[in-house]
């Protein structure tokens, strides 16, 4: 089974967007997005720094855009028996099983990204990544800095998340065992009780969405569950960006139903990276740039034949 997956949040890169673009349509596809969100997302995606793209009211909308961009240059949606999405990239995942339109995916994401940037603003937070070590010991030197352990990613990678004295102190006393704790780009404690306005604000915008049913698996990064109804899925849109992200059990999910492939939509990479070393053998794909369409093609061609 093909499994179709969506980057999150510090997946961003200067110009990534850029050669997206230059696919048929594509420019004035973003332009209309742009238009009905209020936010430029060609010029944040292709001459934006990276300070202005690591801002979350930005780099939010910015992703899903890319996301459905690559989706729909990848076309054979029916080739795909699961998709996923790792935090933001859950809303990228909803549209592409047909939960939410595309319009109102972007309009919901650019509410999303303002009410975290505004919850992020009250305190000074951050988030890093914690890489090797045995689990339960990160886990328990996070709680002892007051850290949350707001990703746990699985291949040996948990995301910690708290204020910026709390994440300082993890790089100067990293867990035993640990080979490196690395700072993330992104501009808050996400996934955390910092979060916890945003909450009520996704509620409200969650009132104004008619969702559908699944059209395929859609493996919930809160549990590694499958959700099969539309309400549900938009029920843990609104409540995931206050509670850890479970990349470990989503990947568990896949191998449980029979994963023979993994695709990431752009920006990907960070996925696929994470699925080399815990679903090993397991052939994937990392859409970059347009480049990449082909290499996904020909491993969808492989596998559905």
């Amino acid at each position: 089974m093909l499994v179709l997956v969506a980057p999150g949040q510090g997946a961003q890169t200067p110009g990534f967007l850029t050669p997206w673009l230059e696919l048929p349509g594509a420019a004035e596809r973003v332009a209309g997005w742009s238009d009905a969100i209020g936010l430029d997302l060609v010029h944040y995606g292709t001459k934006a720094d990276e300070d202005e793209i690591r801002d979350t009211a930005v780099a939010q909308p910015l992703l899903v855009a890319a996301g459905l961009l690559s989706a729909s240059a990848l076309g054979a949606p029916t080739a795909f028996g699961a998709v996923a999405g790792h935090s933001v990239g859950e809303i990228t995942a909803a549209a592409y099983a047909g939960v939410l339109g595309e319009d109102d995916a972007l309009s919901f994401v650019r509410t999303r990204g303002l009410a975290m940037a505004e919850a992020a603003a009250v305190t000074e937070t951050g988030m890093a990544a914690v890489l090797g070590g045995d689990q339960e010991v990160v886990v328990a030197h996070l709680d002892k800095l007051g850290l949350t352990p707001a990703n746990i990613n699985g291949a040996g990678q948990i995301v910690a998340a708290g204020t910026a004295e709390q994440i300082a102190a993890l790089v100067a006393d990293k867990p035993e065992g640990a080979m490196k704790v690395v700072a993330l780009k992104v501009a808050g404690a996400f996934h955390t009780h910092h979060m916890a306005p945003a909450v009520a604000t996704l509620a409200e915008a969650a009132k104004a969405l008619t969702p559908a049913d699944p059209a395929l698996k859609y493996v919930s990064n809160r549990d590694g569950l499958v959700v099969e109804s539309g309400a549900d899925v938009v029920a843990r849109l609104v409540g995931q960006v206050a509670n850890p992200v479970r990349w470990d059990l989503c990947m568990q999910t896949f191998s449980e139903l029979g994963v023979t492939g993994i695709v990431e939509l752009s920006p990907g990479g960070t996925l696929t990276g994470l699925a080399k070393r815990a679903l090993k053998g397991v052939p994937n794909v990392a859409l970059k740039t347009p480049d990449d369409l082909d290499k996904a093609a020909k491993l969808i061609a492989e596998l559905t034949a």
